[in-house]
Formats: structure tokens, sequence, C-alpha cells
């Protein structure tokens, strides 16, 4: 099972990976997560990004999956093909031969789940702070979202406190680690 957070930048994409994956591992699930490969990129991002580094940022995404999904039964992707395309779109304008490897891409994922704006980015050495730029590419993904026709689950604002067992009801897995019935054995 693939999983993907999709959404803009500073959204808390990361942080409820990192939840979703703590609650699974004490589910003795075996999962790994797929970081931001954007912060690695050697290429300007943000709004100074350019086509060779979406190039790269969407290639090494993809790579990342593929080795993933060969390693564990759920792997977690704090974004998606789509919304790394979104700083390309922004930048550069829809490029029809990325159009198809995400339009292929996005069905690989077995759910999308859309994190909203909560509040405007915060530096942290890499992300750009602009609310402005931040809006811009979560308009940009719905777009793309709608365009693409990709099945998605919205988290809602206000259940930030519920999203990890929105989550996992989304996907159809239990919320809590199953309990023994210490009490039947022997009966």
């Amino acid at each position: 099972m693939k999983i993907a957070f999709i959404g803009s930048h500073g959204v808390g994409k990361t942080t409820l990976c990192y939840e979703v994956a703590a609650r699974l591992k004490r589910q003795d699930r075996a999962v790994e997560l797929v970081m931001e490969v954007a912060r690695r990129c050697p290429f300007p991002i943000n709004r100074d990004t350019t086509l060779q580094a979406q190039a790269w940022i969407l290639h090494t995404q993809v790579a990342a999956e593929l080795a993933a999904t060969a390693e564990a039964e759920i792997v977690i992707c704090d974004r998606s093909v789509l919304d790394n395309y979104a700083y390309l779109v922004h930048q550069a304008g829809r490029q029809p031969a990325y159009d198809a490897l995400v339009l292929d891409w996005i069905t690989s994922y077995d759910a999308l789940f859309k994190v909203p704006i909560i509040e405007p980015p915060s530096f942290d050495g890499r992300r750009d702070v602009s609310p402005e730029f931040q809006q811009a590419i979560d308009c940009l993904i719905d777009d793309l979202l709608s365009a693409v026709e990709a099945r998605h689950l919205r988290l809602e604002p206000a259940r930030r406190q519920d999203w990890v067992d929105d989550v996992l009801r989304g996907v159809g897995l239990p919320l809590h680690p199953p309990q023994t019935d210490l009490f039947s054995a022997g009966r």
C-alpha cells in the first residue's frame, strides 16, 4: 500500500508522515517513508526553480518510491509526483511530457490525502516563507488534482488532532494494535 500526502509547503505533511508511521509501527507493520526529495536537489527550488530542477525532483521522487515499495508493505510519501509537479507548473506552465508522467504515476498511489494550509510557512533553512507563494502552489495542486481526476481525501483543518485516525480510516487500517484476549485462552 502506498499513501501520499499532498499539499503546499509548510502545511505539516512531514509531521503527519511521522505520526502515521509511528502508529503503524506500533501495530507491527513494515513501513517505509519517502521524505521530500526537493531538499536534496542540487538545483534551485521554490520560486527560483527550473525545468532541470523539477526534472531531477520528479525522477528522484519516482525512484525513491520504487525503492521503498520493494522494502515494506506500507509506503508513506510526504509528497506525490503531482504536488512536486505543481512547482514546475508555477514556474514554466504545464509540460506535455511531465503531464504524461504525472498522469501515469498518480495511479500508483493507493490513497492521496490533501493536507490543507493552516498557517503560513515558517523558515526551515530551505522552505520559501511567502504566504502568497504557498497559496499559489496550493491552488495549482487543486487544479492539477481536478485535471487528472485524481481520487483523494481532503483532511479538514479543524480536525488536525484527528488526522492520523482519519488517514487510517481512509485506507481501511485499524486505529490501534489488536488486543490480545488474555482471559479466554485455555477456556
